[in-house]
């Protein structure tokens, strides 16, 4: 059975609600390195995507879901299956977990455990990719604990506060058959 609810977390559909913590994720420049963000977004632009936020996984492409304690509804971070691609069975994976006092206690990792369960069983998809900066340790030993494999560095890949960084493509393929 695929659950969305851990031990500790759990991951549930954005809600209307969530508007003013999706506003402090996307327009935090601390963390726009991690979220390849550029420029802010306005509660408008939020809004309009918090109403669209109720289209199926095959209609947007994209499954954002906020993670959350297991014994309250209030968001620790978001998490996201993008660029779906169900025709190849693939998508891509991503974290972020707002505030750093909630970061390296295992609740990314516990939300991660989720999403790739779901992705991988519910979902059926064979692989699931990341994009990780090649200095974001704490990524790169999350992704690789679940068995994700850098399969490739893009030089050069991002323009981050003047420099330009490189960003490794991590990848898990599913080889269990379905």
């Amino acid at each position: 059975m695929v659950t969305l609810q851990g031990d500790t977390v759990f991951l549930r559909a954005l809600e209307p609600e969530d508007l003013e913590f999706i506003y402090s994720i996307e327009n935090n420049e601390e963390i726009w390195e991690v979220s390849n963000t550029q420029t802010p977004y306005s509660r408008f632009l939020i809004r309009q995507y918090l109403e669209n936020a109720h289209q199926d996984i095959y209609e947007a492409k994209q499954l954002r879901l906020a993670i959350c304690e297991k014994d309250g509804f209030t968001a620790l971070g978001l998490i996201d299956l993008f660029d779906f691609d169900p025709v190849n069975q693939r998508a891509g994976i991503g974290i972020i977990i707002r505030d750093a006092v909630n970061r390296n206690k295992g609740v990314g990792k516990e939300a991660l455990g989720l999403l790739i369960n779901y992705a991988l069983t519910k979902l059926q998809l064979h692989q699931l990719y990341a994009n990780i900066g090649t200095d974001n340790t704490a990524s790169i030993s999350l992704f690789t604990n679940f068995g994700f494999k850098q399969i490739g560095v893009k030089k050069d890949w991002n323009k981050i506060h003047g420099q330009y960084k490189d960003e490794a493509l991590y990848q898990l393929i599913n080889n269990k058959q379905l």
